[in-house]
């Protein structure tokens, strides 16, 4: 089958973002079927080619995958309108695609929910089956959020959640949370499928990876580690509040490095060095294959979002898989299904929200814990990644769903 793939945010491993979609593609390929993938400039993502853009786009052949790139930059940092305006030129262009390319299916994945327009195109007007994967609910985060409280944009998003679920043949959830949010749109629970993010574990797990640490951070100082968006959403703000925490009490040997980039990076980094914070390093975003190394040079990872009730079961973050994959503990500060995976599986710490001083305690008692003991729950970690999430598995299923169903 030919399958018409639209992830506006898409990567490949030399990129510094998720690679979930093209993982998946590559699982799509090993079955015999052809993928093209439409996307968009992620400005940490890496879809593989680097022609000129043509009347604005490129195509190229990129590890089996038909990639067609639109020159449409987007960045975190951009603001509310810039962002918006992108995804509606990415839809609009999406759709021209939907209605003249030859293919059997037509499969879009959020964010952003503006991703399923060219599929609900698809559906009705090419009579394509549509499937439909859903990373994030939206508008219920960014309400909970209060990133949008205009009452007539949250409605327009709600219509086109409604109309997005329904009109797709099958729907994807990446959480619990997200599977019951379709479902409440009216969408039967035989037509959706959970296929959480999944790990890397052949990338995060490769013996042949080199350990490296950022400058400033020693051979015996115990390293813990964050990897992705630096944005409202992260709520890393929390992380600092610990590092001031530790550092008051006089924790010195423990380091804590920030990995990635985000609208409120220069907030974050312009309050560390308010609050002098000497145990904080911030490192740029680096590709998926040099964060292997990283990781494999840490003693945990941090998995935290800022207190909002519907990410507690709605949300899949990337990072929180890299980690297991890695054989690292976990340190996660929010409830919820993660939260729950990590305390039945002792493969790290779940502190309250916006607990500082519980935060800090975590990291005091991994860092003061025994090297056996410390193994044990990244063994712990490795074992579940390997067992309920490894990406193979998942991409197996997943493409199943996909082509026909179960």
């Amino acid at each position: 089958m030919q399958i018409l793939y639209f992830h506006q945010h898409f990567s490949t491993p030399k990129g510094a973002t998720g690679i979930r979609s093209y993982q998946m593609a590559q699982g799509l390929l090993r079955h015999g079927h052809e993928v093209t993938m439409v996307c968009g400039s992620y400005y940490s993502g890496n879809t593989g080619l680097d022609g000129v853009f043509r009347r604005g786009r490129r195509e190229g052949l990129v590890n089996g995958i038909r990639v067609i790139e639109f020159d449409l930059g987007y960045d975190n940092a951009d603001g509310f309108f810039s962002r918006s305006s992108t995804f509606m030129k990415f839809s609009l262009a999406s759709i021209g695609l939907a209605m003249r390319e030859k293919y059997d299916i037509a499969f879009a994945t959020t964010t952003p929910l503006t991703a399923g327009i060219p599929g609900i195109f698809a559906r009705w007007f090419r009579r394509k089956p549509f499937v439909f994967e859903v990373r994030d609910l939206w508008p219920e985060l960014p309400r909970e959020m209060g990133v949008i409280t205009n009452p007539v944009i949250l409605w327009a998003m709600g219509v086109l959640e409604w109309v997005s679920y329904r009109s797709a043949h099958r729907c994807v959830a990446l959480s619990p949370g997200i599977l019951e949010g379709i479902a409440r749109c009216g969408v039967p629970h035989r037509r959706i499928t959970m296929v959480p993010n999944g790990c890397d574990i052949e990338i995060f797990s490769n013996a042949d990876i080199t350990p490296w640490r950022p400058t400033g951070v020693a051979e015996d100082d115990f390293l813990a580690i964050y990897t992705g968006t630096h944005g409202q959403a992260n709520g890393l703000h929390a992380i600092l509040n610990a590092a001031d925490v530790l550092q008051r009490r006089g924790r010195k040997d423990i380091k804590i490095v920030l990995v990635g980039d985000g609208k409120l990076k220069q907030d974050l980094q312009d309050r560390a060095v308010a609050l002098k914070l000497k145990n904080l390093i911030f490192c740029p975003p680096v590709p998926t294959t040099e964060l292997a190394g990283l990781m494999k040079a840490a003693d945990i990872g941090m998995q935290c979002l800022d207190n909002v009730p519907a990410f507690y079961k709605g949300t899949s973050p990337n990072k929180f898989f890299d980690y297991i994959a890695a054989g690292l503990p976990v340190l996660n500060n929010y409830p919820g299904w993660l939260a729950g995976l990590i305390e039945d599986n002792q493969c790290g710490w779940a502190v309250p929200p916006d607990d500082a001083e519980q935060f800090a305690d975590a990291l005091e008692d991994a860092a003061d814990m025994s090297v056996g003991d410390l193994a044990q729950k990244g063994d712990n970690a490795a074992a579940l990644a390997a067992r309920d999430f490894n990406r193979s598995d998942l991409a197996e299923n997943w493409v199943q769903w996909v082509v026909g169903g179960r």
